[in-house]
């Protein structure tokens, strides 16, 4: 699975905490510069140089007030283009098609044109995949070295590497409690207003993982009170790795159930365009977290095209100043 941006050259199993995988647009020659100017307050402008971070440039922002929050200028090589964030990013695109940004499911979507709905619960789970794949190499890793391994100092002490390991899994596990709230208070009424007892099974997957859910991030807590290095903490470690791997194989099993036989039911719904305009926004009001302080977190965890995707789900949010406060915590 892969995430927002290019990674570096492969860390080692000790780097996988929690300098993380920090993924920073990197090029070996000088990046060529490009001149971005518009208004600084607006969500078309956080939206706009989020995207351009991922392309391997050196972007210069430079504030201007604008008859329009959604125009911009843009300057690259001895090129200049003028517009909407839309038109700036598809020049851009052209220019500098590496990532792909804009076009990379076009062919997919016209076989099979997702609902809002369907799509915006698919790229969660694309998110929550990745970050508990992340979870559990980590995971394995702490097992692996037993707290005897020196680490590096963007790390810590092995003590001070299970605190951000636990703080990591908290969001993680914030983001797949509200997920779950919003897939049972959002869209399996939805469904069972169409056809009673539909998700029974997806509901009782939800009860079934949310003890393991908890139970792990106990471990983690016993964990951070032993001894590093002893053989308590090692046994401890490995238990907790297995855990981890549960977990994984349940989400794994859940979403794909999901996107195979509940979701593909939502088309027989026939919800109108402007319904699932309201549905979405009732989806991010259920997600508190997940789109305020968790959201960096979260869109960490999708590919440059699918982070792309999202975000033109949360521009249709009804509350213009959220997503403005949700985009900007992106870039600042």
């Amino acid at each position: 699975m892969g995430n927002c941006f290019t990674k570096q050259k492969k860390k080692s199993a000790v780097e996988i905490a929690p300098s993380d995988y920090s993924y920073i647009v990197r090029n070996s020659r000088s990046p060529p510069i490009v001149t971005l100017s518009g208004d600084p307050t607006s969500s078309f402008s956080y939206y706009l140089r989020f995207a351009l971070r991922h392309k391997p440039i050196s972007l210069h922002f430079i504030p201007s007030q604008c008859e329009t929050a959604s125009f911009f200028t843009l300057q690259y090589r001895n090129e200049t283009v003028s517009g909407s964030a839309e038109t700036v990013l598809q020049y851009m695109e052209e220019k500098v098609p590496r990532p792909p940004l804009l076009t990379m499911d076009a062919e997919e979507e016209e076989a099979k044109p997702l609902q809002l709905v369907v799509k915006i619960a698919e790229l969660q789970h694309k998110s929550m995949k990745w970050h508990v794949e992340r979870v559990v190499r980590w995971g394995m890793d702490l097992a692996t070295r037993g707290g005897t391994t020196a680490v590096n100092p963007g790390v810590g002490t092995p003590r001070m590497e299970v605190r951000k390991f636990e703080k990591s899994y908290g969001k993680l596990l914030e983001i797949m409690l509200e997920h779950a709230q919003m897939e049972e208070k959002i869209i399996f009424p939805i469904l069972q207003m169409a056809d009673r007892g539909l998700c029974r099974s997806a509901n009782e997957e939800h009860a079934r993982d949310l003890p393991i859910m908890n139970g792990i991030k106990e471990d983690i807590k016993s964990v951070g009170a032993l001894n590093a290095g002893t053989p308590t903490f090692r046994e401890a470690l490995y238990n907790l790795s297995a855990r981890l791997e549960i977990l994984q194989e349940n989400c794994k099993e859940h979403f794909e159930e999901e996107e195979k036989l509940v979701f593909p039911l939502m088309e027989a719904t026939e919800l109108t365009r402007e319904q699932e305009r309201r549905v979405i926004n009732q989806c991010i009001d259920v997600m508190q977290g997940t789109h305020s302080y968790l959201f960096a977190f979260f869109i960490e965890g999708l590919l440059p095209h699918e982070a792309m995707q999202y975000l033109d789900l949360i521009m249709n949010y009804d509350d213009r100043e959220r997503v403005t406060l949700m985009l900007r915590t992106l870039v600042d």
